[in-house]
């Protein structure tokens, strides 16, 4: 199946709003999280999702989460 440009973009904006959802829910905030638009606007593969970047505080907070999924002390 091949998707049109907006489905594309549609399909990565949702994925987009799901990891939002998803990071807030264990309180991880990536300001700058959005679908990278050069990618967005090509016709071959899925557009890639840009995590941007974060502060110091983000990423300690989103390691803590990742290691404690993985069970870690």
């Amino acid at each position: 199946m091949v998707l049109s440009p907006q489905e594309r973009l549609q399909a990565a904006e949702e994925a987009v709003q799901q990891l939002r959802e998803s990071l807030a829910g264990v309180g991880v905030l990536f300001p700058s999280l959005d679908v990278e638009r050069v990618s967005a606007a090509g016709t071959y593969g899925l557009p890639l999702v840009d995590l941007g970047r974060c502060n110091l505080d983000t990423a300690l907070r989103l390691a803590a989460v990742l290691h404690e999924r993985a069970g870690g002390s």
